[in-house]
């Protein structure tokens, strides 16, 4: 049945929109906790979440019954033509636990939406459309996020309707900043942005869009207090901060709730998606009133903040905040962190373990280089299947395998999960 419904999806969807394993994908079914079945009857510990997204993992009885007793009232779809219960207090709720004073919220689908929305804002408060952006980031595939994402493998189009001038990433492997020390990293980083502020602008930016940890990118980061620094420089020319916390946020890095926090900084407008609506599809952008309003019309998302998926959201953020899902994120990542690291200390083809909390990324390369080793990332990839283990992957080059459990994960589950990466690893390595 499976290779039946690959053929059909071969036959009717793009070519682009290809799914993992080639020819031998897997058709999900059905899931409990952190596993999921395919149609086959196999079962698998999820390190991978639909993408971050299933962020409690899955039959999760708080967000069935929010959403059925929503169902039972028969009010699918409203729009912001009429008030929503469900969208106003999931609002007051991201409003209260965003750090901004006085926020305003707006709802959409998805996290390229809320990056477009936010886009939209800051362009029309500062009346420019000249916008700052990171290198190695990703922000979405619609016309105006493809313009600020920094990734060849995501930028399918050299058009744009702005402006954008680049920044360093973080990456520490290779490029300018290998080898420096926190300090000078965020010293040379200031630096650059002076530069690129004086060289390659018109001086008037609207804002700089940065991940707190780049997702795609393949979880790179640069130092705790980097946003900080050049929010610092930012502020002396009047350039908004947009903090893209879509694969952040929610307390998945363990040591703060948002991933901005590390940073020393308060931005001006933070996006989220994927793990508030926990697998519904729920997305938006929270910052200064001032900003929000500045858009010079009427306008609404026609789906987004429908009854449905904040009913989910709402339930979403209050288990994340009644279970403590943050110091969960802390404790279990660490078992990952701390084991993959040891594993790397005796591997030729590790090249380096990122990330925080339950966002880890593994840096597969050639023995003894920085080279990308694409074949041998598959191959882990490939082994952690056989063993059962979903995992994902990504990174400039295709050589990095990411992983993002539910925040409910367990212990014990962490500890199996890590076992099967070992095995993988190691087999990878002798093949």
């Amino acid at each position: 049945m499976t290779d039946d419904l690959l053929a059909r999806h071969r036959a009717v969807l793009p070519s682009w929109v290809a799914p993992y394993y080639g020819a031998d994908a897997i058709e999900l079914v059905s899931g409990s906790g952190r596993h999921v079945t395919d149609a086959s009857g196999r079962t698998y510990l999820d390190f991978f979440g639909g993408v971050l997204t299933n962020m409690l993992g899955y039959d999760v009885a708080e967000i069935r019954e929010a959403v059925e007793k929503q169902l039972a009232t028969g009010i699918v779809h409203s729009s912001t033509l009429y008030l929503i219960r469900q969208q106003v207090e999931l609002a007051e709720k991201i409003a209260r636990v965003s750090g901004i004073p006085d926020a305003r919220v707006f709802f959409t689908n998805s996290g390229t939406e809320a990056n477009e929305a936010a886009l939209l804002f800051a362009t029309n408060a500062r009346r420019s459309n000249q916008v700052l952006a990171i290198r190695n980031s990703y922000h979405g595939r619609s016309f105006g996020a493809m313009a600020v994402t920094g990734h060849r493998s995501w930028s399918v189009s050299g058009l744009s309707p702005l402006t954008v001038s680049w920044l360093s990433s973080g990456d520490r492997l290779r490029g300018r900043m290998t080898g420096l020390s926190d300090a000078d990293f965020v010293d040379a980083a200031v630096e650059d942005l002076r530069e690129v502020i004086a060289t390659t602008t018109a001086g008037d930016i609207a804002a700089l869009i940065a991940e707190p940890i780049q997702g795609v990118g393949g979880f790179v980061h640069g130092p705790d207090g980097l946003l900080g620094a050049l929010k610092k420089e930012l502020d002396n020319h009047g350039i908004l901060l947009i903090a893209d916390e879509v694969q952040t946020g929610w307390g998945r890095t363990g040591d703060h709730f948002w991933g901005y926090q590390a940073h020393d900084v308060q931005p001006d407008l933070i996006t989220f998606a994927k793990g508030i609506g926990n697998g519904f599809a729920l997305a938006g952008v929270v910052g200064r009133a001032d900003l929000l309003d500045a858009v010079p019309g009427t306008s609404f998302s026609t789906f987004g903040g429908n009854p449905i998926s904040t009913a989910a959201g709402s339930a979403v953020l209050d288990y994340v905040l009644d279970h403590d899902l943050q110091a969960n994120a802390a404790r279990t990542g660490t078992i990952l962190l701390d084991g993959l690291r040891a594993v790397a200390a005796g591997s030729a083809i590790v090249a380096e373990v990122r990330g925080r909390g339950l966002m880890i990324g593994l840096e597969i390369c050639r023995p003894g280089t920085t080279e990308p080793d694409t074949a041998a990332t598959m191959r882990i990839f490939d082994e952690c299947r056989r063993g059962g283990l979903l995992v994902g992957k990504g990174g400039l080059y295709g050589n990095v395998l990411r992983m993002g459990p539910p925040l409910t994960l367990t212990e014990d589950e962490a500890r199996a999960g890590l076992a099967i990466l070992t095995e993988a690893i190691r087999t990878a390595e002798g093949s």
